[in-house]
C-alpha cells in the first residue's frame, strides 16, 4: 500500500466538474519546507501537489478557497511529460480519499476549522487523554 499525506495551503480555489457522470473536485496544495543550505543560508522549498477528489459529497467545495490550510490523504501518482523544449518533467498528483479543513491564513489564531471525512473514514481523537479523570470528577468515582 502506498499512501500520501499532505498538509499545506490551497494555491487557488477548488474547481468542481462532472466527468462521465461523476463529480470531481480539483485543487492544488502547496507544502513549503524551510531549511538551511550548506552555507548556513535560510532556504525554502515548495512542493505543489495536484489533487483530485472524486466524490458525490461536494458540499466541501465552497470551503476550498485559495490560502485555506488542509490535510489531504490518498494515493499518489507521478505523471511524466515532455516540455516544449524537449526536456522531461514530472508532477506529483494525488487521488484524494479524505480531506480535513485546518483553517486559513486569515483565521490562523482561531484554532482552525472542522473536519470533513468521507462516510466511514477517519479517526477522531478523544477530547481528553484516556488515562485522566473526567473534568470536574475524581478518578475514585470511576466504575472500573
Amino acid at each position: 500500500m502506498i499512501k500520501l499525506q499532505v498538509i499545506g495551503n490551497l494555491g487557488k480555489d477548488c474547481v468542481s466538474n462532472t466527468v462521465n457522470g461523476k463529480n470531481v473536485m480539483n485543487f492544488t496544495v502547496a507544502h513549503t519546507e524551510k531549511y538551511k543550505d550548506s552555507t548556513g543560508a535560510q532556504r525554502e522549498k515548495t512542493i505543489w501537489v495536484d489533487c483530485a477528489y472524486w466524490s458525490d459529497r461536494t458540499g466541501i467545495a465552497p470551503y476550498l478557497k485559495k490560502g485555506t490550510q488542509v490535510y489531504v490523504e490518498g494515493a499518489p501518482e507521478v505523471r511524466t511529460y515532455q516540455t516544449q523544449d524537449g526536456k522531461s518533467g514530472a508532477s506529483l498528483s494525488l487521488r484524494v480519499l479524505s480531506i480535513q479543513l485546518l483553517g486559513s491564513r486569515a483565521s490562523e489564531g482561531n484554532g482552525g476549522g472542522g473536519g470533513y471525512q468521507p462516510q466511514g473514514g477517519g479517526y477522531s481523537a478523544p477530547s481528553q487523554p484516556m488515562n485522566e479523570a473526567p473534568i470536574g470528577g475524581d478518578s475514585d468515582d470511576l466504575p472500573f
